[in-house]
C-alpha cells in the first residue's frame, strides 16, 4: 500500500540539525504540538493510519469510538498537522500528514517499552484491569 504524505513537507536532507539551541518560542510551539498526542484515543487513531488512509467510519469501528468522537479527535490532529484529509467525491480519507509521524509514533512506543519493559497489555489484561478499577 502506497502512503501519501503532504507534498510541502521538508525532506530529511533539508532539515537543520536537531541539536541546535531551542529558542523559547520554538519550545512553546513544540510543546503545543506534542499536546496533540496527549490522549489515548488520538494515539490509537494515529496508529490506525500507519497502514494507510482510513475513513471516519473505518477509524470509528477500529477504535471503538463514535463517529462524532472520531471526527472531533481528527479535527485536533488536523489542526496539529499530524493528520491530513483527502477528499474523493463524497468520501474523506484521513492519513498521516507526513513521513515524520510514523517515526514519532515508533520513537514514543520504543521509549515507553525501554522505560517500562515490554509495556504492552493484552486486551484481556486491559479488560481485567478496567474491571478491577470499576
Amino acid at each position: 500500500m502506497h502512503t501519501r504524505y503532504a507534498p510541502d513537507v521538508t525532506r530529511p536532507s533539508e532539515h537543520k540539525p536537531a541539536t541546535r539551541p531551542l529558542p523559547r518560542r520554538e519550545a512553546d510551539l513544540l510543546a503545543e504540538s506534542i499536546a496533540a498526542f496527549s490522549t489515548g484515543s488520538r494515539l490509537r487513531l494515529l496508529w490506525s493510519m500507519l497502514q494507510g488512509e482510513r475513513t471516519v467510519a473505518e477509524l470509528s469501528a477500529e477504535n471503538e469510538l463514535s463517529q462524532a468522537a472520531t471526527s472531533q479527535q481528527l479535527r485536533v490532529l488536523r489542526q496539529a498537522k499530524l493528520v491530513r484529509v483527502r477528499r474523493d467525491g463524497r468520501h474523506a480519507f484521513y492519513g498521516l500528514h507526513d513521513h515524520h509521524i510514523p517515526e514519532l509514533l515508533a520513537a514514543m512506543r520504543h521509549h515507553y517499552e525501554h522505560r517500562e519493559g515490554d509495556g504492552s497489555l493484552s486486551d484481556q489484561d486491559e479488560r481485567a484491569n478496567s474491571a478491577a478499577g470499576s
